[in-house]
């Protein structure tokens, strides 16, 4: 996005003059936070005091430790001035986050701080906690809060944790991290969307058939079964990623450049969507998940779900979109497969309706980033016949930021472009709420596996999945 676009939320809203991070011995500090801020620090882009926030008594020495082992985890310390500059500006606090003097301690930590970030790196059963901590600490004025996914378990959930962080924070100091959204690769779909004006006649009910989403990991919850238990794929998975990228897919221009326009579009396609039913959902487990650590033996938790998806708007009326998600699948790897109508008349053997796959898009977004287009093309020779061959066009940016130092610092600099608003909130999980509960059990599928067969009758009235293949990295 241009700079007029990526304009903060309050105007001219101060920067942050401090970070704090709760959870800051957690899964998700370790790895990823900590890179993040070694990044920025190296790149003169975080230069405030940072102070942790955990309940685990920890010496500034194994504080410091910890830091350098996750960065050397994720890469290497290879900037020995900066990781210096880092820990310098490392403060921690311990205690426990229903405990008034850890919030006391952390005021002192702050010192004279008049605009801190408050980042949420912990359980979503701790968000309405702490953050009510905040407002009772007089912590909350002037500062800002940024919460991660997911935004409560369920509609009704998410609206209360909406009345409790406003009811301390304004909203515009409530920042909702979904780190897809900081990805380049999805912040690619907006920008090809709506930067190329041939897509403009064909984005719509009578040239697209169908799209396909595909969202595959080739591991197992590892040592969050625990987690697992408590959300499933549904919640933790559908319910953000892929949903954030059917809006961008399905959203209508923005009247504007600023992000409030964009924002209101996506919400719109949210709001479009038609409430699932249990026929429009499968969920299957993967055969020895019940064996993970802190998983029940006689679960029903779903690591894997196929739904079909409609947006009932002028522009996408009986388009139906298809999304996958789960664990332990062939390989990792995130696609968006638009499929286009065929020609409507056979003028070659080879072409029209029901002779084949007609043409389409497709957006890789992970491991790599990278579009073609698929169209046929005649074989050599006297006959008209051919075959379908894509357009690549791959695009390898070593030195990009990576999402949670991009999301950071512009949640630190006021800035709302990459983050969910409420209405979008509540109105996801509109669409998912009818079958969080009922629903039918969770089919087994050996690891290995594009999940359930159950799945391939989901999609069998609107062509068939399409399998993200492993693809050489760009070079």
């Amino acid at each position: 996005m241009s700079a007029p676009t990526r304009a903060s939320r309050a105007g001219d809203a101060p920067h942050a003059d401090a970070l704090v991070i709760f959870g800051f011995t957690g899964d998700l500090a370790s790895k990823k936070i900590f890179p993040a801020l070694y990044a920025m620090v190296k790149k003169g882009a975080l230069t405030v005091p940072v102070i942790g926030v955990a309940s685990s008594t920890l010496s500034v020495d194994q504080v410091h430790e910890r830091v350098r082992r996750s960065v050397e985890r994720d890469g290497r310390v290879d900037d020995e001035p900066a990781f210096d500059r880092l820990v310098s500006q490392l403060r921690y606090v311990s205690g426990d986050y229903k405990d008034p003097a850890t919030f006391e301690a952390l005021k002192r930590a702050l010192g004279n701080a008049q605009h801190p970030s408050h980042y949420l790196a912990i359980p979503p059963s701790l968000f309405a906690t702490v953050i009510e901590s905040l407002g009772a600490a007089g912590l909350a004025e002037g500062a800002r809060v940024i919460v991660e996914k997911p935004f409560g378990r369920d509609l009704a959930s998410a609206i209360e944790l909406d009345a409790i962080a406003r009811s301390v924070f304004p909203e515009s100091s409530i920042f909702r991290i979904d780190h897809y959204l900081g990805k380049e690769a999805i912040m690619n779909i907006l920008y090809f969307r709506f930067a190329n004006s041939f897509l403009g006649p064909i984005w719509n009910r009578n040239h697209v058939a169908s799209v396909l989403v595909t969202l595959a990991e080739n591991f197992g919850v590892g040592q969050r079964g625990g987690f697992y238990e408590s959300a499933g794929c549904l919640r933790d998975v559908v319910e953000n990623h892929p949903f954030q990228i059917v809006a961008l897919l399905a959203m209508e221009p923005p009247a504007g450049r600023g992000f409030e326009a964009v924002h209101s579009e996506k919400a719109s396609v949210f709001q479009a969507m038609r409430p699932l039913t249990p026929d429009d959902l499968v969920r299957g487990q993967y055969i020895g998940y019940r064996n993970e650590k802190d998983v029940a033996a006689d679960s029903d938790v779903e690591t894997f779900c196929a739904l079909r998806l409609y947006i009932d708007s002028w522009r996408w009326s009986g388009v139906p979109w298809y999304l996958r998600a789960g664990k332990l699948l062939p390989n990792t790897a995130v696609e968006v497969l638009v499929q286009l109508q065929p020609p409507p008349q056979a003028l070659f053997a080879d072409t029209g309706p029901g002779a084949g796959h007609p043409n389409h898009l497709r957006f890789r977004l992970q491991p790599a980033s990278a579009i073609a287009l698929a169209v046929r093309v005649k074989h050599p020779g006297k006959g008209f016949v051919g075959d379908q061959r894509e357009l690549y066009l791959c695009e390898h940016a070593p030195n990009e930021d990576s999402t949670y130092e991009r999301l950071l610092g512009d949640a630190m600099a006021g800035d709302g472009a990459l983050f969910t608003s409420q209405d979008a909130v509540e109105a996801a999980w509109a669409v998912v709420d009818p079958v969080l509960t009922n629903h039918r059990p969770a089919l087994p599928y050996p690891p290995g596996t594009w999940g359930p067969k159950a799945a391939d009758d989901l999609i069998a009235g609107g062509g068939r999945w399409h399998n993200p293949a492993a693809e050489p990295d760009c070079e």
